[in-house]
């Protein structure tokens, strides 16, 4: 099994922060090329239905500027799916989606909705896109992913996090070793293995031990470490801190 762990980072923030001012500044792109400069390996977008942070045009001019991969995340919509297949990214990632959230709240379920996602994925994998299903650590999820034909799961690590900082350490571990076992079981179905959602300097390292995990996907702390380090070099410590758990 390969050591080698990818980073993506996700830039939807920087966009939360043009638009708070209405202005064209801070640009989502510049991020991404600073991340790409600093060693990212890929970059993540979430284009919500709502557009309350990244919009079209933002896709549109990651996808002409990147020279590593853009990985669109996105709810599974007929209108999104129409602007995955013009924008053509690297990757596509499906998430579950809520106007009423501050942020993805848990994973999809794909095993409620097996045979519509079936069909929604297909003409995406007919246009080249990998595409990843963004689950909890749950058995049926994982196996309704691999019987859907994505190559790809995204296991959510936000209540990891989430029990980190609220201090229920004994709580945490335990969703620690789920998320373990989660991802050897994905790995033994022939699925790729990525995890993301709330890591930080002080979570990621158990994540990035993980064998069967190939990317992280990080972006909230990563730009919000950027108001005291500056971007380049969050995402250098981030990749160290990768590094070091492998070893």
């Amino acid at each position: 099994m390969s050591k080698a762990l990818r980073l993506g980072v996700n830039i939807d923030h920087v966009a939360t922060l043009r638009n708070a001012r209405g202005s064209a500044y801070p640009d989502p792109l510049r991020a991404a090329l600073v991340a790409q400069a600093a060693g990212a390996d890929g970059i993540t977008a979430h284009l919500r239905e709502d557009r309350r942070h990244i919009r079209d045009a933002d896709m549109a001019a990651l996808r002409e500027g990147l020279a590593i991969p853009l990985n669109f995340e996105m709810a599974a919509t007929e209108e999104m799916q129409r602007i995955a297949l013009a924008t053509r990214p690297h990757a596509v990632c499906l998430v579950p989606e809520k106007r009423e959230e501050r942020t993805t709240e848990g994973g999809l379920d794909v095993a409620a909705d097996d045979n519509r996602l079936a069909d929604y994925i297909a003409p995406l994998r007919e246009a080249g896109a990998r595409v990843s299903m963004f689950i909890g650590h749950d058995p049926r999820q994982i196996e309704a992913s691999a019987r859907i034909g994505a190559g790809v799961v995204e296991l959510h690590t936000g209540h990891y996090c989430d029990l980190h900082y609220e201090g229920r350490f004994e709580e945490r571990d335990i969703e620690l070793e789920a998320l373990r076992a989660g991802a050897a079981y994905a790995h033994s179905l022939g699925l790729e293995v990525h995890a993301g959602h709330g890591l930080t300097f002080e979570t990621v390292t158990p994540i990035a031990a993980i064998p069967e995990v190939r990317e992280l996907n990080i972006g909230h702390f990563l730009i919000s470490e950027a108001v005291f380090l500056g971007l380049e070099p969050a995402i250098t410590q981030m990749r160290h801190l990768m590094d070091a758990a492998r070893g």
